[in-house]
């Protein structure tokens, strides 16, 4: 049933109705600055793009930030029909209540299901890759390399990382307020660590002390110059990574201050501030160490791994070790604004009788999904510990299936976006390419790359090389998490029929203005 005209989305409704109701969170607790640097925080910029910016040069070269920019596209498509659905439905469960509302309980479930498992599922990789850069970065102060091998040591790694899950659950237990002031401080940190590496790269390499130096040219940014289908097609697949995560600022929406308007603007930004450093980054590192295969070159697969730690020290020489702590506080802190999106959606799922009852618990003392906060932090931990004792391959090919499900949910809500305000698609200008067009080019961008990987993960070489039966582990492990949520799906659908006869949730798809006015007439 839709809210009348002059009613807020965001105003609670009787849940019975089929609309939007209050959940129970802080609301009006987080303003714009905030939304952003938990957004920024959640995408984890040094971890990320130190991983990316290697494999990256070896298939396009020096036309990094070019791919960059062509990753971009699909992310800010994306994001602008997050923020449309996002300022007529301000509500924590984003994907899972977007999609239900335009489409039904059963895609919207399915959608929530791929947020959901994305986000648990790099937890325990962020957690993993926060345990490694804790021990490289004693090693690096102490001067003693032995003990970076210790996060090799499978008892001790397994311990440290449960640590760091202990405490990103106790942090984001607590109220947003806790939150925010810690992310300031992590986030503020691991921005000026990685702005003062990239200034000094240039003037190393202007100076004439780079490794290769490479004059700065605009052909780095020409996305033409990529004349490969593959290397564009590594770009998109970059894109999931290194933009992902700035979604979290829509989960958010029910806790922020004007609920339709600051999460959808705070996507944005976070979205053109992580670009922006990105591509600084980019042309600094091309500048000073140039795209080749030689010891420091970006194009050297020795280095690929961590590209940032190997340039640190001939860049920075005793202040190396700042890049090292960069990365871990962004794995860290990362690992504690993630809980953000799958402890809300749960929220969501629960308090419309998606899944049982006890997922809906708010915490009475700091008003967050406490049930859901456990849960997902119990389902990571415990999935960390298993594929961290069965294989690390087998962890990174789970993580390899992330891609997947990324494209998946992304694309169903910005499908979500152009069906849902279909009646509305030419009402203006404005609209046609913020509700009909943006929209429906980033979905199709992503439902591309979706059924890309899909096939391409079947070859058994595919990611680490395992394979069942001579089909790629990467696509067995993706298909399980896909029909598995349509098993579980299909079991909530018999305990709790309500949430998917609508009754809980339903379908809604505003009027055109032209009918409101005649309507308004009668």
């Amino acid at each position: 049933m839709s809210a009348p005209e002059a009613a807020s989305p965001a105003e609670t409704r009787s849940e019975n109705s089929g609309g939007l109701s209050n959940k129970g969170l802080s609301a009006g607790t987080i303003g714009l600055i905030g939304a952003v640097v938990i957004g920024i925080s959640c995408i984890a910029p040094a971890y990320t793009f130190t991983a990316a910016v290697g494999p990256t040069a070896s298939v396009v070269g020096a036309q990094i930030p070019a791919i960059i920019l062509v990753g971009f596209i699909p992310m800010l498509l994306v994001a602008f029909g997050y923020r449309e659905l996002n300022n007529r439905m301000p509500d924590a469960g984003t994907s899972f209540t977007w999609a239900s509302r335009a489409f039904g309980p059963w895609v919207g479930w399915m959608a929530g299901w791929g947020l959901v498992v994305a986000t648990i599922l790099v937890l325990s990789n962020l957690a993993g890759v926060a345990v490694d850069f804790l021990f490289l970065l004693i090693a690096q102060i102490t001067g003693n390399e032995a003990i970076a091998d210790l996060s090799s040591n499978v008892a001790i790694n397994v311990l440290v990382c449960l640590a760091f899950m202990l405490v990103a659950t106790i942090i984001s237990y607590r109220d947003m307020q806790t939150t925010q002031k810690l992310q300031y401080f992590l986030v503020t940190f691991q921005v000026l660590v990685l702005v003062f590496f990239a200034v000094a790269a240039i003037v190393e390499a202007v100076s004439g002390d780079g490794f290769d130096y490479q004059p700065f040219d605009l052909a780095w940014f020409n996305p033409f110059a990529v004349t490969s289908f593959s290397a564009f097609a590594a770009g998109l697949s970059l894109s999931i990574f290194i933009f992902w995560g700035w979604d979290v600022t829509l989960t958010m929406n029910e806790e922020t201050k004007d609920p339709e308007k600051t999460p959808g603007r705070a996507a944005t930004l976070t979205v053109v501030t992580i670009v922006t450093l990105y591509l600084l980054l980019a042309v600094a590192m091309i500048m000073y160490a140039g795209v080749g295969t030689g010891e420091l070159g970006l194009g050297n697969e020795d280095i690929q791994e961590n590209v940032f730690f190997h340039l640190s020290g001939p860049i920075l020489g005793p202040l190396a070790f700042l890049v090292s702590l960069a990365v871990l506080t962004s794995s860290a802190s990362s690992l504690q604004s993630t809980f953000v999106g799958p402890a809300r959606t749960l929220l969501a799922m629960g308090h419309y009788g998606a899944l049982p009852a006890n997922f809906a618990k708010v915490s009475p003392r700091f008003f967050t999904p406490g049930y859901a906060t456990i849960v997902s932090a119990v389902v990571a931990s415990a999935f960390y510990v298993v594929m961290r004792i069965v294989s690390e391959n087998t962890l990174w090919d789970t993580i390899l299936t992330l891609g997947m499900m990324i494209c998946f949910y992304y694309g169903i809500t910005a499908f979500a976006c152009v069906w849902y305000f279909r009646h509305q698609w030419f009402d203006s200008v404005r609209n046609v390419f913020f509700t009909f067009l943006f929209p429906l080019v980033g979905g199709v961008i992503l439902a591309i790359l979706f059924f890309t990987t899909l096939i391409d993960s079947m070859d058994p070489a595919y990611g680490s090389g395992a394979n069942v039966g001579g089909v790629g582990i990467v696509f067995i492990l993706g298909m399980l998490i896909i029909v598995g949520g349509i098993a579980i799906m299909i079991w909530q659908s018999v305990k709790r029929p309500a949430f998917f006869k609508g009754e809980t949730l339903g379908m809604d798809a505003p009027a055109s203005t032209r009918r409101r006015k005649m309507e308004a007439t009668r």
